[in-house]
């Protein structure tokens, strides 16, 4: 038997799939405001963090 035939038993299973979308989709969106109105200097800062010496 298919994972599929498992999943079409379960009643209201597809609030589970539009939920965990809608929360991948909100974190994605939240990451990009982030990422374009953080300062560019701290940017840097993250990007250049794991050529960084100074920790060991």
């Amino acid at each position: 038997m298919k994972f599929i035939n498992y999943l079409t038993k379960i009643t209201g299973v597809d609030v589970y799939a539009m939920s965990s979308f809608l929360i991948f989709f909100a974190f994605f969106i939240v990451m990009v405001l982030w990422a374009c109105k953080a300062d560019k200097k701290l940017i840097n800062t993250l990007s250049n963090l794991p050529f960084d010496d100074k920790n060991n």
